[in-house]
């Protein structure tokens, strides 16, 4: 019973930094920016791929890694994902060019991705189901908490020590955690083991996903609509091209023959697509309209993921006793009429307006993440908790990039490419209170999936 314990007390703790630290990088890295643009000396487009490259690398990597740990084993490749995580890191301290910092970035982006889909899985492979809710809200927990000290953490470091040692911090830190996997965490899990890993699909699948992606971050360009448009045709390619082998990279039948599976996922592309942007056009409003500084907008917008991350365990708990798809589309339903609340924002209106509606935007967030994740993991075989978990992860990621290229197309056909002046505050108010009219429509569409799913129990 004493090593059982210990062991799902391992995994946790893997598990949930883990969770942690690959949002705590993306978002002190954002803070950095600026300092990273001063120091090579490189324009806004070659700034914003530093960003958007580690995005890209963490979607292309999770699905391959998934299915990887499944074959040879999740707890192998959590810690080779730990390792290049760290081994990148370290890295990225000593770039002496932004191109050798995106090319290690993309190395720090492939690391975080291996992590993400295997660390859920092997805590679905330790904990009972009664349990599952429970330990996936703390991890759940660990993302928010990981989006929220990240600014505050990060902009510390940049300001009084440089922004290399932000990378080095993590670095280090990593090292630690892979200690802790080869030591503490006994056993494997490989429930696929002796089935052959598709190369020629996750080639596909690496294409089209990059496609996709970077067609979104070029949005409104015709050149970005070309690019989504062959990304979809990568896509129905790479679904027919599994659905003929006889060990795919991703088990399809899963989201035709998986009601449960499918539209959980489907909520979750759904949920992340209309609150990503959220903190993205606040921050404008508040630093541009309101006139607030970049300490006081944080601050501010640091209310949803304080919430998120003291509810989310809860919510995860109720999951195991309560249907998840209740729950979430409670949280769901919240969420939608908070982003319709946020359209109404003016120039004059107050905090007190504001934070209520952030703070309740997060706590509707925190009752749909878990148990829908929870939904995600408890409806599928354990032969497939590894392409389960890539698969959420990938959702996560598409979703993120969905919302930021729907508020950047909004904001570049009301205001162009022009640099935002006084003369173009009610063009940028109104973009803003057009991007949440829209982000609370796609909500309404994620409430009828969620509802749709039907019941995880008896999976």
């Amino acid at each position: 019973m004493e090593s059982t314990d210990s062991l799902k007390k391992s995994a946790l703790v893997v598990a949930t930094i883990g969770s942690f630290i690959t949002p705590f990088m993306a978002s002190s890295v954002n803070v950095a920016l600026p300092y990273i643009a001063k120091s090579f000396k490189i324009d806004a487009v070659l700034l914003s791929w530093i960003a958007t490259c580690f995005l890209l690398a963490a979607g292309v990597a999770l699905v391959p890694s998934g299915r990887l740990g499944d074959i040879y084993g999740r707890k192998r490749l959590l810690a080779w994902g730990f390792g290049l995580f760290s081994i990148s890191s370290i890295l990225c301290a000593t770039a002496f060019s932004a191109h050798m910092l995106i090319l290690f970035r993309v190395m720090q982006g492939i690391g975080c991705g291996m992590i993400f889909a295997t660390s859920p899985a092997i805590l679905m492979s330790v904990f009972s189901p009664k349990e599952r809710g429970r330990v996936l809200g703390i991890t759940v927990a660990a993302v928010y908490i990981g989006l929220s000290s990240g600014p505050f953490i990060g902009g510390v470091l940049t300001l009084h020590l440089s922004w290399r040692s932000l990378f080095l911090l993590n670095g280090l830190f990593g090292f630690a955690v892979v200690g802790i996997i080869l030591v503490k965490l006994k056993g494997e899990w490989a429930e696929a083991r002796g089935e052959r890993f598709d190369i020629a699909g996750t080639f596909i699948y690496g294409l089209a996903l990059t496609s996709i992606i970077y067609g979104l971050s070029l949005l409104p360009s015709l050149k970005s609509l070309w690019l989504i448009l062959a990304g979809i045709i990568g896509g129905v390619f790479f679904v027919r091209w599994e659905s003929n082998i006889k060990f795919p990279v991703f088990e399809v039948s899963l989201f035709r023959k998986n009601r449960v599976f499918a539209l959980s996922n489907l909520a979750a592309l759904i949920q992340y697509s209309a609150t990503f942007a959220v903190t993205f056009l606040l921050s404008l409003y508040f630093q541009y309209i309101k006139g607030f500084d970049p300490q006081t907008t944080g601050l501010i917008l640091i209310s949803q993921p304080i919430t998120m991350a003291l509810f989310s365990p809860f919510a995860g708990k109720l999951s195991d006793k309560v249907e998840p798809r209740i729950i979430a589309t409670l949280g769901m339903s919240i969420t939608c009429v908070m982003l319709l609340f946020l359209s109404f924002i003016r120039q004059d209106t107050g905090l007190f307006y504001i934070i209520p509606c952030l703070l309740i935007l997060g706590f509707g967030y925190a009752l749909f993440s878990s148990p829908n994740m929870n939904a995600i993991m408890s409806s599928v075989e354990k032969r497939f908790l590894g392409i389960a978990s890539g698969s959420a992860g990938t959702m996560r990621v598409l979703g993120q990039m969905l919302s930021m290229g729907l508020a950047t197309l909004v904001l570049s056909i009301f205001m162009g490419r022009e640099q935002i002046t006084e003369a173009l505050y009610p063009n940028l108010l109104q973009s803003i209170n057009i991007c949440y009219i829209i982000l609370c429509v796609i909500c309404v569409s994620g409430i009828f999936a969620s509802l749709a799913r039907g019941d995880v129990r008896g999976y």
